[in-house]
């Protein structure tokens, strides 16, 4: 088994693609298996734009430095690749799929993960996902709705952690998930989180949050202040309380 982190970004800068307005400036941030970390910030800091590089969204291009996932070179992957190794991201605005129910697009994505003529049993698929539905308090029609298609905020966050639930992704990747919730529905999404890193230690988690709130039900490991598209300081969960109280009004990223 290998002892590389389950994530370790060196150096990284990227820019919205088409543009030439740095946004990532030489990023560095490691992260071991198993752990948790927050990144918190300002709007305009960078936090989703790192989220979607690491998930290999195209909008953005990478200009310095790199990620390695396991190991392995992160930015060599395909967006798809990435998924099928592991790599699940959380949306702060979940896309809508009309037509394709969460059912059917829970069922095409493990199916993906089997090589060639093996076949998902479905017995087994329709447990795991009924298991999932009820951790996230869902009737089991849920499941047979179009992909966030009419879902509310909170019903589409749920819909992200259930997703999360069934594909149990080694490296999970959490942008503003409590974004839009009320306090009842960051219960259940947060105990959703925290039942499954329970269940699966080796799981690394990287929550993307603009409020110590959601740390207050899911406890990081370590909190990571992002400001001009750098990792400025690095604490334990009690920085976060630091910011709650004093905001990002003085914060600069070092020289």
């Amino acid at each position: 088994m290998s002892n590389a982190p389950a994530l370790d970004i060196r150096g990284l800068s990227a820019k919205v693609a088409d543009e030439e307005i740095s946004i990532l400036k030489s990023l560095d941030l490691a992260l071991n298996p198993g752990e948790i970390h927050a990144i918190m910030g300002p709007n305009g800091s960078g936090k989703s734009t790192l989220a979607k590089v690491l998930a290999g969204h195209p909008s953005y291009q990478v200009t310095g430095g790199e990620a390695l996932y396991l190991g392995q070179s992160l930015l060599d992957m395909e967006p798809d690749e990435r998924a099928l190794a592991g790599i699940f991201m959380a949306f702060q605005y979940p896309v809508e799929i009309p037509g394709v129910s969460i059912a059917n697009f829970l069922r095409t994505a493990l199916q993906a993960r089997l090589g060639r003529g093996e076949e998902l049993d479905l017995f087994d698929f329709q447990d795991q996902l009924l298991e999932a539905m009820k951790l996230l308090e869902v009737e089991p029609s849920f499941a047979e709705r179009p992909v966030n298609d009419g879902f509310s905020g909170g019903e589409k966050k749920r819909n992200e952690i259930l997703q999360m639930a069934v594909l149990k992704p080694s490296l999970a990747i959490l942008d503003e998930t409590d974004s839009g919730l009320d306090i009842d529905a960051l219960q259940v999404v947060s105990n959703g989180v925290n039942t499954l890193h329970k269940e699966n230690p080796e799981m690394t988690i990287l929550l993307i949050t603009h409020y110590q709130r959601l740390l207050d039900y899911i406890k990081p490991d370590f909190v990571h202040v992002m400001v001009d598209g750098k990792i400025v300081r690095t604490g334990g969960p009690e920085l976060a309380l630091e910011l709650e109280k004093q905001g990002y009004v003085n914060w600069k990223p070092s020289s």
